[in-house]
């Protein structure tokens, strides 16, 4: 499973080993228990990874092979960008907040392969501030 932590400024993605039907249960019953509200509901999530990045074209076939359409499409935002877009749930204290946490899943090697690339840009990324 992946998790997307969304913040007001930035995000975070994590590779989890729990099913998104697991990590969501617990979500509802800790929100339960604290007598806090918690809206859960699909959604869309996106986010973007540099063209140069090593390991797009992999990405891509294994998109395509592994039949993972439904839930992560790839579109060329411009000719620096790539846009990953992903299917899933939203979870957030109400239906019009900007920060919360989205969660989905897909073949754990594209899983696996999609949170390597991003730590990837996160590195480069970094490089590039400094």
């Amino acid at each position: 499973m992946l998790k997307l932590t969304y913040t007001e400024n930035s995000f975070y993605l994590e590779l989890l080993t729990e099913s998104v039907e697991e990590w969501i249960q617990a979500r509802v019953i800790l929100t339960l228990r604290i007598g806090q509200s918690l809206c859960v509901e699909p959604s869309t999530a996106t986010f973007l990874l540099p063209v140069n990045l090593p390991g797009l074209a992999q990405l891509h076939t294994q998109v395509e092979q592994l039949d993972n359409r439904e839930v992560i499409e790839l579109y060329a935002c411009d000719t620096e960008f790539l846009e990953v877009s992903l299917r899933g749930y939203w979870l957030s204290a109400n239906g019009q907040s900007m920060s919360g946490g989205f969660v989905t899943t897909m073949s754990q090697n594209t899983e696996f392969f999609l949170h390597n690339l991003w730590l990837e840009a996160r590195k480069s990324a970094s490089f590039a501030i400094e």
